[in-house]
């Protein structure tokens, strides 16, 4: 019988991942972002009549496909940036996690009369958390500034962690029917942050450690695969925060990752990764779109028409309320800049902070925590309205991920903010840094060593000096090059590059060197291609 279920399930994973690589490649060619394409897919797909039922199970994404997710984007975001956006995250992470909560309970008590003011702050509460995935990747391909960016990635991986404590907090209000006192609130609050902070800390340095003692890439990467489910299994099993701790973790191992992770793991592991992340976000944007059916088929005492009117006006709440919290969100955030951090920061102008105000678009999270809510109450009746909570849920997810994702590039063009970074300025005083330390060293050692050697130190002198003239900036040494000797320079390496390609080739179809040989000896020339297509 085992057996029979996995010959029944291989085919139709199978058939997702190539739905994924294809529809993303489409998403790619026509600029749009493949998490919006794949939702779209999977709600046409599970229209086709006798589609295979694949139901979206909250705890396979809370234990499988989010610990990784969390922990690849807590890995990528720079502490020194989120500690400098810190009072815009929060505010965004916890103060606009309440007022969406308060706001949607008090909204839906008009749209829906049937909900209590319980049952509203349920639906507030499994609806406030944003997914960054689709909205960064379009301000990142539209040349948004940086520190826009990183307040979107920063909010994503934090109210992730504040949503569901307001949803645990909410359900238990609906269960028990008890509301706990705020200083109650306030203490949980503050033991998980502080115990999920603790734990995260701690499995990280114990991480590093080992991996420090290992010097095989795929045992390395393979460690850093199982981290996040070690960070948020060891954080639940305290009753803290699994997110939390897993984002916490992520992010001082990607701070101090040059220390521990050996050469080759770091070149291998961006790719597996990069990779592992896309196919994990794919499968659960494809699954979004794939529950309509199955969540229609629970609502059955409401007309179409009617519910998809509800749908789209708590969607419209949602995005009202979050317009709204941003500009006082953001003077209140450059106060706090200014007055606590002491930075000499501009308050940003109305585009960008509609902006990040138009990136509130929800994902997995927020329908795998509706799918979550228990199915009766502690005297053993339903949970009430638990069909419509998870109905406007999807509703939310949909309007948010498509009608914003796809206008956001159109509003961002319109408020003439495309394209207002072109280069990274700190990339380039960086190269800069790395050449004129080796310069330094080369003239210093010359002077101390044996004369004899010095034909070997001008070389390497002269090779520093053109790479320091190969960069994009302005600064230059003299070497005798000119510009155009020097674009000359790169279109011979180039085609140096590609005649060496080509004779690797030539010698393995003539099976005078293995596979292993050419792959590795071809990984020199790819990473010889990506640092001249830097300064290029």
């Amino acid at each position: 019988m085992y057996g029979q279920n996995i010959q029944h399930s291989e085919p139709i994973f199978l058939l997702l991942l190539l739905c994924i690589a294809v529809l993303a490649t489409l998403a790619k060619r026509f600029k749009t972002p493949y998490p919006i394409v794949l939702v779209i897919a999977g709600l046409f797909l599970s229209l086709i009549p006798r589609m295979p039922r694949i139901e979206l199970n909250p705890e396979v994404v809370f234990l499988l496909f989010l610990p990784p997710l969390l922990f690849s984007a807590s890995f990528q975001t720079s502490w020194r940036d989120f500690r400098y956006n810190i009072f815009s995250i929060s505010l965004l992470a916890l103060g606009l996690v309440s007022f969406t909560v308060y706001g949607v309970a008090f909204a839906s008590h008009w749209i829906l009369p049937d909900f209590t003011w319980k049952l509203g702050l349920v639906l507030g509460a499994v609806i406030c958390t944003t997914d960054a995935i689709a909205a960064t990747s379009i301000t990142r391909r539209l040349g948004l500034p940086q520190r826009v960016t990183d307040v979107i990635e920063g909010e994503s991986l934090v109210n992730d962690a504040s949503g569901l404590l307001a949803l645990q907090v909410t359900v238990a209000m609906v269960v028990t029917g008890h509301t706990p006192p705020l200083r109650e609130r306030m203490t949980l609050l503050f033991y998980l942050i502080a115990s999920s902070i603790v734990i995260g800390l701690v499995i990280a340095k114990l991480v590093a450690w080992l991996i420090k003692q290992i010097t095989d890439a795929p045992i390395e990467i393979t460690l850093s695969i199982i981290t996040p489910y070690f960070a948020y299994l060891a954080a639940e099993s305290a009753h803290s925060s699994g997110v939390l701790a897993t984002v916490v973790c992520g992010m001082y191992l990607g701070r101090e990752s040059s220390l521990y992770f050996s050469t080759r793991a770091r070149l291998q592991a961006a790719a597996v990764w990069e990779t592992l992340s896309f196919v994990l976000n794919g499968i659960v944007f494809i699954l979004i779109g794939l529950q309509l059916p199955y969540i229609l088929g629970d609502i059955r005492n409401h007309r179409l028409f009617r519910l998809m009117l509800i749908g789209l006006l708590v969607s419209a709440v949602v995005i009202v309320l979050r317009l709204l919290w941003m500009y006082p969100g953001t003077w209140a955030a450059n106060w706090l800049r200014r007055h606590v951090q002491h930075q000499q920061a501009a308050l940003p102008g109305a585009g960008y902070v509609l902006i990040v105000g138009w990136t509130g678009m929800r994902g997995v999270v927020a329908l795998a925590a509706a799918i979550s809510l228990p199915r009766s109450l502690q005297d053993g009746s339903p949970f009430p309205q638990r069909n419509m909570i998870i109905f406007l849920t999807f509703c939310v997810i949909f309007v948010t991920l498509v009608f914003q994702g796809l206008s956001l590039p159109y509003l961002i063009r319109r408020l003439g903010l495309a394209g207002a970074v072109v280069k990274n300025p700190e990339e380039e005083r960086a190269r800069y840094a790395m050449i004129e330390a080796a310069l330094a060293y080369l003239e210093q050692a010359r002077e101390l060593d044996n004369a004899g050697f010095a034909p070997v130190y001008q070389d390497l002198i002269r090779i520093q000096k053109h790479h320091l003239n190969l960069l994009p900036g302005d600064r230059t040494i003299e070497t005798g090059y000119t510009p155009e000797d020097y674009v000359r320079y790169r279109e011979l390496n180039k085609n140096i590059r590609a005649l060496q390609r080509a004779a690797l080739l030539n010698m393995r179809n003539h099976n005078k060197i293995n596979d292993e040989v050419l792959r590795r000896l071809e990984q020199e020339l790819d990473l010889y291609d990506v640092r001249y297509a830097s300064s290029q």
